[in-house]
């Protein structure tokens, strides 16, 4: 190998310390003959597939973000462990590709100072174990939460553009490395090999544009309306889920629906709860410690108005957004009950929004009964029936006999024979394209999608015509004006996609001219 070219003996000397874990200095590496061998350069190359492979799972984990409340739920429902995830899996990920990275820019600096890329046994077995623990997170990912890779589908139309010039970007920065070795290497076959696979590269990003697609690469005026907010168990970052409160807070969010779900009480009242017990949500383990883990249906009404339904919020923090909470708010959040389907109806009738609710457990044996006692007391509430939601499947032709003025939802798509049209329907955001909900909104069926939390699907779903969404974050989409690429990126989204265009010519064009000067500077 050549003389290290323009690079100091200490600085040499630097960075081959932590690469190689060796103090070696320039005189001793031509004393001993320390040279890159294929070997070395495999491991270079694994080292770069490896920080590839650690950067796509960064990728993967903010944008399963989104749905991560989810995953805590799974796990105290499985554990009884409350612990937000999400927090271990962003520093899990940071120290991951951190240290890949770090290695990384070593060995690129190494190669441009000439010096050897003799990477030492423990950066070996880091980057092995590195490689096993992301490829165990993305198996997990597929058997476990196989639908995010649907998540990670849709985000594509809101980040490719950026990820195309961030990829082109930083592969042409590889050019310099790369024509350093190239000069210095006396292997013909090797240098024909890397600049086959280099252009190749190159070649994919430069034309990666023809095959990006994004709903908000479009003129101003062709923005479709704000997607209302559906609060999903009222605004359960702001106030805990599932109470009053919790409603009160959606509707100073500005929701025009409060999501929920009800229960029915072994006395027959109808009352809001999600789970199948009251471990998550409230505190009886300390009320009824024998029967903590019974149903929540096993309890009366009289049981049910002695648990303490808000403490567990400011407790548990199930949100970061509980840490910011004012001393009135936290204080409010300890008087919090159970409310009952009567309760929330005059909430909702007095506040002028409307209610959209799953009747649970679907499977029950007195399940025909639960839909009259719930529909009893809607009947009764005096409420417009209109402002009222169903979504149900279970008994639904009753339903729509008994109070024929409420709203059917379905939790499905539109059929090819559908007997009657369906005008509202309900589904997770992963299952719809952003083809079909264009095709409803123009065939007038209110779409809603669950749950949108994150600005950029919020954008995305925004800029595909969605009628709604059901969100946790109420208050932050609320204030948004406008879909946050259009904000962001005025030169892509703001104009018609010609300007997109002429973008991807010039960016490819500057990265094409910048490789080309890397090449004949180091020549």
């Amino acid at each position: 190998m050549a003389d290290p070219p323009g690079c100091c003996s200490t600085c040499a000397t630097c960075l081959l310390c932590p690469y190689s874990c060796q103090w070696i200095t320039p005189k001793k590496e031509k004393r001993k003959g320390l040279r890159t061998t294929k070997c070395d350069c495999s491991w270079f190359f694994f080292l770069f597939c490896v920080f590839l492979f650690t950067l796509v799972w960064l990728y993967f984990a903010i944008i399963i973000l989104n749905d991560f409340h989810n995953f805590n739920e799974f796990i105290f429902k499985q554990k009884k462990l409350w612990l937000d995830w999400s927090q271990v899996l962003l520093i899990a990920t940071s120290v991951l590709i951190s240290y890949s990275s770090a290695l990384l820019v070593l060995a690129l600096c190494l190669q441009l100072c000439g010096q050897p890329l003799k990477l030492h046994w423990v950066h070996k077995i880091l980057l092995i174990l590195t490689a096993l623990v992301v490829a165990t997170a993305f198996t997990g990912l597929g058997i476990k939460w196989a639908e995010e890779w649907k998540s990670a589908h849709i985000s594509l139309q809101a980040t490719g553009p950026f990820l195309h010039i961030g990829a082109v970007g930083g592969m042409t920065l590889l050019a310099w490395p790369l024509a350093s070795f190239i000069y210095r290497t006396h292997r013909t076959g090797l240098k024909v090999f890397l600049l086959l696979v280099y252009c190749a590269v190159m070649i994919a990003l430069y034309l990666a544009p023809l095959g990006i697609t994004s709903p908000c690469i479009m003129e101003e005026n062709q923005l479709p309306p704000k997607p209302a907010l559906v609060g999903h168990r009222g605004a359960p970052m702001l106030a805990p889920e599932n109470t009053l409160m919790s409603l009160q807070k959606a509707v100073e969010c500005e929701v025009q629906v409060f999501e929920t779900d009800v229960r029915v009480s072994a006395d027959g009242v109808p009352f809001l709860m999600h789970d199948d017990d009251l471990t998550r949500t409230t505190n009886v383990q300390a009320v009824f410690a024998n029967r903590a883990t019974e149903n929540s249906t096993a309890f009366n009404w009289t049981e049910l108005q002695q648990l303490d339904a808000g403490s567990w919020f400011t407790e548990r923090k199930p949100f970061p957004t509980v840490e910011s909470l004012s001393a009135a708010d936290r204080n409010e959040t300890k008087k919090q009950k159970i409310p009952s389907l009567g309760q929330a109806l005059e909430a909702v009738k007095q506040s002028n929004i409307s209610i959209m609710f799953d009747l649970r457990p679907e499977n029950h044996s007195d399940y025909e009964n639960f839909v009259n006692v719930t529909l009893g007391v809607i009947l009764q509430s005096g409420i417009p029936l209109q402002q009222v939601l169903w979504l149900p499947d279970g008994f639904r032709e009753q339903v729509k006999q008994q109070a024929p003025g409420v709203q059917q939802v379905y939790g499905r798509k539109r059929l090819e024979n559908e007997k009657e049209p369906l005008l509202h329907i309900n589904l997770p955001y992963q299952d719809m394209s952003s083809e079909e909900i264009r095709q409803y909104r123009q065939d007038n069926i209110s779409v809603n999608l669950y749950v949108v939390n994150q600005p950029w699907l919020f954008s995305v779903l925004w800029c595909s015509g969605v009628s709604s969404v059901t969100t946790n974050a109420c208050q932050v989409l609320k204030e948004m004006k406008r879909p946050i690429w259009l904000l962001l990126t005025s030169l892509i989204a703001l104009q018609p996609s010609s300007t997109y265009l002429m973008i991807w010519i010039v960016v490819d064009c500057v990265s094409f001219l910048v490789i080309l000067w890397a090449f004949f500077l180091l020549k």
